[in-house]
């Protein structure tokens, strides 16, 4: 579990397939305090170390997992958003955060807004449901608040959120462009009330 607030912006330094995609990372982390089998959420995926150095993790991603998320993302070289996970007695200064990945949005624009940088996003219809307007939703890993959301003629849904200068500087955010993939997780109580919703439907 996790809660959305970035803690070091890390490199994929090695992309290997094998039987699954292994990936060494390089972090500022005190690698001495990641266990083996810990989680990191890297771009909002939830990871297991697999094996460390001084300054990286190796991290093992599925087939599923590549099929669930934006494909740029473990290629070398790529900035992954990183953060440890949740522990007792943390502050949870952002929101809930699973690390398992709803969709795939797409960047359709980005333009300032005052000292921040705003960024409309697209996502598949059936995702739209479960965003709100001031409700919180993690791209790549990062917890942000809806601004705005709106049904596209596309049959896509659009929300819109704004990067503060903070962020923009701390995360890979700062950097998104038009056409661009992110990794999307919406609300876990949004998920699972659409989910019961579905159910007493049937």
């Amino acid at each position: 579990m996790f809660t959305g607030i970035v803690t070091d912006v890390g490199t994929v330094r090695k992309a290997e397939q094998r039987g699954d995609l292994r990936l060494e990372i390089t972090a500022g982390y005190d690698l001495d305090t990641v266990d083996l089998g810990a989680s990191i959420s890297c771009s909002g995926v939830c990871l297991t170390v697999v094996d460390k150095g001084d300054d990286w993790f190796a991290v093992d991603v599925s087939g599923e997992t590549i099929s669930k998320t934006a494909a740029d993302h473990w290629k070398e070289g790529a900035k992954l958003n990183l953060e440890r996970s949740l522990r007792l007695g943390d502050e949870l200064g952002g929101h809930i955060v699973t690390g398992h990945v709803d969709a795939v949005a797409t960047v359709v624009g980005t333009c300032p807004e005052g000292d921040s940088l705003k960024i409309g996003l697209s996502v598949p219809r059936q995702l739209g449901p479960m965003i709100a307007q001031k409700g919180s939703i993690a791209l790549d890993g990062v917890s942000l608040t809806v601004n705005e959301v709106r049904e596209a003629d596309d049959g896509t849904t659009h929300f819109a959120i704004n990067i503060i200068p903070h962020t923009a500087h701390e995360t890979t955010l700062g950097s998104v462009a038009q056409g661009q993939q992110l990794n999307v997780e919406v609300d876990v109580l949004a998920r699972y009330i659409d989910r019961m919703l579905a159910a007493r439907a049937q």
